[in-house]
């Protein structure tokens, strides 16, 4: 057959092929034209057929184009690119220095600024960050070096590799990994990183068929040398006044056995303990799990009302310093989750900025601000950020999203979908092949290093020798006037 005729059958096979596809897309926009006119429950389909389908599909999109197209580098929520960008180059241990100026305003407000000195901290006079105790009046007290550590991500909310990669990953920081309310799995085990334990209102992995507390689970629990202390789970950031929410679709055969639930369903805790009818409550359950595991014990929770945290001050006061939870982790109103109803993630709570002055103040007030270490959590993924925590108060910061960014989460906002396109937050093997724990492992490592590196960089700007040292005169804060005013104006009693 000549070259000719091969041209030619070639022109008529897809002269056909695109006759074939025009019908058919004609049939499909007829079908779709019936289809919408047919149904009623979505009014734009019915009364603009076939095009009123675009809407959905644009609305769907938009994420994605206000992400990579039109949002600037500081405008983004949860987390804009500015800070995200500075995240991804921690991550992977490259250049993180930025030319020509700021894209960060300075005269709105709420923005905060570090004042430096005339007379920076030299090289020679830097000293190591201070390791810090928690616990003191435990049988093992833990301490650590590290200021920056990784809060709680359970088994199920985040996927198999994902968390392995977080346990090597701390273990190669030197920071802790909090285990999340989803009980102990072999994952969180794998490095052999510093662990909390969760206990989230399920109590899963440590409860009876009651929903109480189990002490020989609490004491399997304990056993491993990696779980260093055990966190008490009140509330959380993004769903104060509500339990943990796991989708059904995310809960696979491993994870209902270790949470001890049925497999496919719906993981939702109770809104609270059961056990907790008031503060005193609170600190019996703190001692029992203290006793029992001997290792320290502590609470989490987002602040609303502070009347309860009064009352808790008093308790302690009548029972003695020592019936005290050995730490208190914060969190804030703007904290993230995999799920939660969005009334409660946008409305309830108060965020970081307001909640960590009342706590310390508190503290302070009543005599417990070194029994009681401050983990301050809820938006702390960079160097900033973390210095301000220090300069309020906090002793520690722990990051959850922070670390997602290290694993390479992209914000597609899919976490509660089980369609998670990095792996990350899905159960799917397919989407789970391109997360290798290894590298990522090593991601999160580089991330804390560096998180802790250019926390140091502030500091010493201001002239303290180690981070901790930062206090609320290093802070100025712009007001509505567009003009700044030191922080110790508003918290002079921040003495640390």
């Amino acid at each position: 057959m000549s070259e000719l005729n091969w041209f030619m059958w070639g022109l008529d096979l897809f002269s056909g092929l695109f006759l074939i596809v025009i019908g058919l897309a004609v049939l499909a926009v007829i079908y779709m034209y019936i289809a919408d006119k047919m149904q009623t429950k979505q009014a734009v389909r019915h009364n603009y057929p076939v095009i009123g389908r675009f809407r959905y599909l644009f609305e769907k999109q938009g994420e994605f184009f206000r992400q990579y197209f039109f949002a600037q580098d500081r405008e983004e929520l949860p987390f804009n690119r500015a800070e995200r960008s500075w995240v991804y180059r921690a991550a992977k241990n490259v250049d993180r220095t930025i030319a020509f100026g700021s894209t960060r305003p300075l005269d709105t407000a709420g923005t905060i600024m570090f004042m430096n000195t005339a007379f920076p901290t030299q090289d020679e006079d830097i000293t190591p960050i201070h390791p810090l105790t928690i616990g003191t009046h435990c049988r093992q007290p833990y301490t650590t070096q590290a200021i920056c550590h990784i809060s709680a991500m359970s088994f199920g909310a985040l996927s198999r590799p994902a968390i392995t990669a977080l346990s090597h990953g701390a273990a190669q920081a030197g920071c802790w990994l909090n285990t999340g309310e989803g009980g102990l799995s072999p994952y969180h085990l794998k490095g052999g990183c510093d662990l909390v334990f969760q206990i989230g209102t399920a109590k899963y992995g440590v409860r009876n068929e009651q929903g109480h507390l189990d002490d020989e689970k609490l004491k399997a629990i304990a056993i491993h040398p990696e779980v260093k202390m055990f966190e008490i789970k009140m509330s959380q950031g993004a769903k104060p006044g509500k339990g943990g929410i796991l989708p059904g679709i995310k809960v696979n055969a491993e994870i209902a056995h270790i949470r001890g639930i049925p497999e496919g369903h719906d993981s939702i805790s109770p809104n609270g303990h059961i056990e907790f009818k008031s503060v005193n409550d609170i600190l019996d359950m703190v001692e029992r799990v203290r006793e029992v595991t001997g290792k320290p014990t502590g609470i989490k929770a987002v602040l609303g009302d502070v009347q309860w945290l009064e009352d808790l001050c008093n308790e302690i006061e009548r029972r003695g310093e020592d019936s005290a939870p050995d730490f208190f982790t914060l969190d804030s109103a703007d904290g993230g989750t995999g799920a939660a109803p969005q009334p409660l993630m946008d409305y309830v709570g108060l965020p970081l900025k307001e909640s960590l002055p009342i706590l310390v103040n508190i503290l302070i007030q009543r005599g417990l601000r070194k029994r009681i270490k401050v983990i301050a959590s809820g938006k702390l993924i960079v160097p900033s950020r973390v210095a301000w925590a220090l300069a309020l108060g906090a002793d520690f910061i722990a990051s959850a999203r922070g670390n997602m960014f290290a694993l390479g989460c992209i914000q597609a906002l899919q976490c509660n979908k089980d369609t998670c396109p990095t792996g990350i937050t899905t159960h799917n093997p397919k989407l789970q092949q391109g997360l290798n724990p290894r590298d990522k492992s090593t991601r999160v490592a580089n991330y804390n290093h560096n998180l802790h590196h250019d926390l140091g960089l502030i500091a010493h700007s201001c002239g303290v020798t180690e981070p901790r040292q930062l206090k609320p005169s290093h802070v100025r804060i712009v007001l509505d006037s567009g003009l700044s005013i030191s922080l110790d104006k508003f918290y002079s009693h921040m003495d640390k």
